[in-house]
């Protein structure tokens, strides 16, 4: 399994975690990036249900299938049904499973915006998932979700390509941390965030 897979297991878990714990989903959830199309508000609900359908789409996507292989349509639609926490665990167990056989970096993944590396597409799901974990928990009031190994993996992980993110507006301005952070904080700030301290 590459490194960019294995950081997902733990990503698309911490996600995962923290969204099986919303039990008001009127809430709204501030951006979580400052992209357009990605930067305004958003219900929680639309804020899981959009993970959901990226997780849906992972096996198919790390198997090299194309969307119209697969049927752009295919995961559109209440993919939780009535047990959100339950379809979500289901969903996501799924997406790591097909993260876990992953061995090829630069096999292609066919995205909707086009045609990417593993590597790169799974840098982008795990952005998502970390920082969309940490914001919902912020926001719920439950326990930072980043493990340090987690942490470890994201911060060396992205930020060699930091500032290309932060020109996508993804991340934001760097914060300030102290020497010999953990890397939480570390990673944390790196995205332009402070700790959460529960």
């Amino acid at each position: 399994m590459i490194e960019e897979a294995r950081v997902f297991l733990l990503a698309d878990a911490a996600a995962v975690g923290v969204f099986t714990r919303i039990t008001d989903w009127t809430v709204v959830l501030p951006p979580v990036f400052d992209m357009p199309g990605a930067d305004r508000p958003r219900p929680l609900r639309q804020a899981v249900d959009h993970l959901a359908y990226d997780d849906a789409w992972v096996p198919a996507m790390l198997a090299g299938a194309t969307m119209d292989d697969v049927g752009r349509t295919r995961f559109d639609g209440d993919l939780l049904g009535e047990d959100r926490a339950a379809g979500l665990v289901r969903i996501g167990e799924a997406a790591r499973a097909a993260a876990a056989t992953v061995t090829d970096p630069d096999a292609v993944v066919h995205c909707s915006f086009g045609d990417c590396t593993t590597a790169d597409y799974l840098w982008q799901l795990n952005i998502a998932r970390t920082l969309s974990a940490y914001d919902v928990a912020t926001l719920i009031g439950a326990p930072c979700p980043l493990g340090e190994d987690l942490a470890r993996g994201m911060f060396a992980g992205t930020a060699p390509t930091a500032r290309t993110w932060r020109e996508f507006g993804i991340y934001r301005t760097p914060a300030a941390v102290p020497p010999g952070a953990p890397w939480r904080d570390r990673y944390l700030a790196l995205t332009g965030r402070e700790p959460l301290r529960t």
